[in-house]
């Protein structure tokens, strides 16, 4: 996973997860809804390309040109 994301990915993460972490030592309760926040734009993120690349015919193991449907 990690070579997927690319040095600027891995770098975004770990910088996301410190900030996090610096919020945590303050409130922890502030810390978790942040975290939750992070994890569901991740997901709106991911559905977003999936639709596009499925849109594209590029999604793997989607239908494909040929496939009849």
């Amino acid at each position: 996973m990690l070579r997927r994301l690319g040095v600027a990915g891995v770098g975004g993460l770990l910088l996301a997860l410190a900030g996090i972490g610096l919020v945590a030592i303050e409130s922890p309760l502030v810390a978790g809804g942040i975290a939750l926040v992070v994890a569901g734009m991740g997901l709106i993120v991911y559905g977003l390309v999936r639709n596009l690349l499925g849109t594209f015919g590029m999604l793997a193991g989607g239908p494909g040109p040929g496939s009849g449907q």
